[in-house]
């Protein structure tokens, strides 16, 4: 299959869903009237820029009284940088690990069509995953298929904070949250493996949130199985942790000491029958989440109260605030990036 016909086939797709959403259901369904001060009834979602393998973690980074937005094409190991205008270009090759076994790393997925569907195809999900910035601007990747957390200094040179705990390498670190003190919270799950439970790689058993600060993982939470997405509340006084395969989202306190405790379930999306998981997590200035999940992305309020969802042509992967106003939502679909105006910033 050639190049032009898969970008051919990869825009015929995106129309046709963009169609199928603008003469159909509404962008934004409303449950409850508190939503109407955090997205109005007639935003729109609109597509940035489409044709990607497998879009995540997008993330804002200012520059000046602008920015742009960061996020990861995870098949093509690619960090990709989109200005609010637009443009795309990319912004780091061989995002993460480039070994001349590359191709072994990372679950193959597909597109979710049947295999005898001429359209069927697979791909290998061997670059990274979420990211984060830490209060000095730079960059931080969840090294996903690498098994590392890693950052890009001012230089552009890559350094390795970590790769494992106690001496067992990650399985696949997945999404980020970074502390106001420099901590950076993350995720670990089986994301470099191809078989997960059963892969010989695979060294620690379990999935866990770890913190990194001052070069020191340490483990704070294993009790979820499936772990994804993290984010902090305003104050930092809570830390909300998805899991991804069962759907619900857990919240911790957050101790002086920067530990977790007292983990749980703050909302349950598993009664859903829409097609989706739990994956990115993002909070705004208000507490209020915007969880991706079944259907599209989620809004709940900061006491648990699901107030609407924001509904993309394609299904949702991960979020991200940006513009210089934080204003816009980027949302990550699969195979496209798209936005929505909102009226309270994010976080």
């Amino acid at each position: 299959m050639t190049k032009s016909f898969v970008s051919a086939l990869a825009g015929l797709i995106l129309a046709s869903a963009a169609q199928a959403q603008t003469t159909g259901a509404p962008f934004v369904i409303r449950k409850d009237a508190a939503l109407d001060a955090l997205v109005s009834a007639d935003a729109k979602v609109e597509l940035v820029k489409g044709g990607f393998g497998f879009t995540e973690g997008p993330v804002w980074m200012k520059e000046g009284k602008s920015g742009y937005m960061l996020f990861t094409d995870i098949p093509g190991n690619v960090v990709w940088k989109l200005t609010p205008e637009g443009k795309a270009s990319v912004h780091l090759k061989h995002a993460v690990y480039v070994g001349p076994d590359q191709w072994r790393w990372g679950p193959a997925f597909n597109n979710s069509k049947d295999k005898a569907d001429p359209a069927y195809e697979e791909f290998v999900m061997n670059g990274p995953d979420g990211l984060g910035v830490d209060p000095q601007g730079r960059l931080l990747l969840a090294g996903f298929a690498a098994r590392t957390l890693e950052r890009v200094e001012k230089n552009g040179k890559r350094t390795i904070l970590a790769d494992g705990y106690e001496g067992k390498r990650f399985g696949g670190p997945n999404d980020i949250a970074v502390k106001r003190d420099g901590a950076i919270y993350f995720t670990d799950t089986y994301g470099a493996l191809r078989e997960r439970d059963k892969d010989r790689k695979k060294e620690l058993d379990y999935n866990a949130v770890f913190r990194w600060k001052d070069g020191k993982v340490t483990l704070l939470t294993r009790e979820m199985p499936n772990t994804n997405g993290l984010a902090f509340s305003p104050d930092e006084k809570y830390l909300y942790v998805n899991g991804s395969r069962d759907n619900y989202v857990n919240r911790y306190e957050v101790l002086p000491e920067g530990t977790l405790a007292n983990g749980k379930k703050f909302f349950d999306l598993s009664a859903s029958s829409e097609p989706g998981i739990t994956d990115g997590l993002r909070v705004d200035t208000k507490g209020n989440l915007y969880e991706t999940g079944p259907g599209g992305t989620w809004i709940i309020s900061p006491e648990g109260k699901h107030l609407g969802t924001i509904v993309a042509p394609e299904r949702t992967t991960a979020i991200g605030f940006g513009d210089p106003d934080m204003k816009t939502l980027y949302i990550a679909a699969r195979t496209g990036i798209y936005k929505i105006r909102v009226n309270t910033p994010g976080r």
